[in-house]
Parts: C-alpha cells; structure tokens; sequence
C-alpha cells in the first residue's frame, strides 16, 4: 500500500490517495483481477480483464455506486443492469469496471434515502435532490483520472450514456474510439427515472 500525491485534474485541491495491490477475484460474470484505491472517505474499485494490461482500447465502464441497485437488485434505477452489462462485456472483450463509489450521485446513502421518499412523494429525481439542497448531479471524477493514469488507459471504448463522463474522459486527453450505449431493460418501475436522464440530464437513451 502506497500514498500518492496527485493532481486530479478536477479543479481540486492535490490530495493523497491510498492504493491496494492487485488480487485476483473470480465471479459469475468471469475471472477479474482488481485493485482499491482511497480517495479520502471513499474507496473505489478498478476491476479488470485478466488481460487487461495488453489491450490498446479496452473497454471501460466507469460505474457509480448504486447499493440499492447493484446489491439489493431495485427496479427503480436501471444500475444494476448497466454494472451486469459491463463485466459481462469486459469479460468476454476485456476491459475495465471502475466502481466509483459516490452513492446516489454522491449525495451519500442516507440523503438518497430521502430522495427515494421525496420520489413517493412524486418528485422526480433531479427535483428531489434538488428539494434537499444538492445539484442534480454532484459527482466529481478526480478520482476516477487517478485510476486511469495508474493503469496507464490512453484510449478506450466507452460504455456510457452519460455526457458528462465523455467530456471529462476527453479532458484528460484519452481518446475514445467507440462509445458503447449502456441500454437495459426499461419496465414501469424505472421509466420515470429513465425519462428524466434523458430529458433533463442529456443522457443517451
């Protein structure tokens, strides 16, 4: 384990993230090798290929952490299917899942919770969180530049439907050769929620 003194290409303040070594860790989806990185209070995780060193344009998935949906398997989101998607592809073409825990668009658990309940309400989620004092959205991806330089990407093939993610990969100067829509299932549950991303985030859906 390491600390290193980075610039996160961000805007931030420099700031030391803890690195982990690299373990291997087999799954249904196929057999990964990963890595954790700590930014802070948040840890994130890189998941890759077995092969993951020898590709030139890996695919690469930057997933945000959604506990309701990639551990309890809610329907209100669309998470889980996106996260199943992207090990699913990595393993069968090779890449890279980073999981980037900011949960529920790094409000942290507990104001997501509150959304939810602002959602039974009949707010959408952008009107929730906005509701509660946050932006739509408050992610920040210092961290996930971080990983990128550590694992030495300089292009990939992008699973997204999120703008934001494009610019931000593009502003680090790595080149995307494809981008991969990140479609799943849409069912009564998520359709509101889906509608919004489209219509009020700019998602590519």
């Amino acid at each position: 384990m390491k600390n290193i003194i980075i610039d996160k290409s961000s805007g931030l303040k420099v700031e030391e993230i803890e690195e982990s070594g690299i373990a291997n860790l087999p799954t249904r989806h196929g057999s990964f090798r990963i890595k954790a990185y700590k930014d802070g209070s948040q840890e994130h995780l890189a998941i890759m290929s077995e092969e993951f060193e020898t590709l030139h344009d890996p695919i690469v998935r930057i997933h945000s952490e959604c506990l309701t949906g990639d551990a309890l398997g809610s329907l209100k989101c669309d998470c889980n299917n996106q996260l199943n998607l992207a090990l699913e592809l990595i393993a069968k073409e090779g890449g890279l899942v980073i999981y980037h825990r900011q949960e529920g668009r790094n409000i942290g658990l507990v104001n997501k919770v509150n959304a939810y309940s602002l959602q039974d309400e009949g707010y959408n989620t952008v009107e929730a969180n906005l509701k509660l004092g946050f932006k739509a959205d408050e992610r920040d991806y210092g961290a996930v530049g971080h990983i990128l330089k550590d694992l030495g990407v300089t292009e990939m093939r992008l699973v997204t439907n999120n703008p934001r993610k494009i610019a931000y990969i593009e502003s680090l100067g790595i080149d995307i050769i494809q981008r991969i829509p990140a479609i799943t299932e849409v069912q009564k549950y998520n359709e509101r929620y889906l509608q919004v991303k489209k219509n009020q985030l700019g998602h590519m859906l």
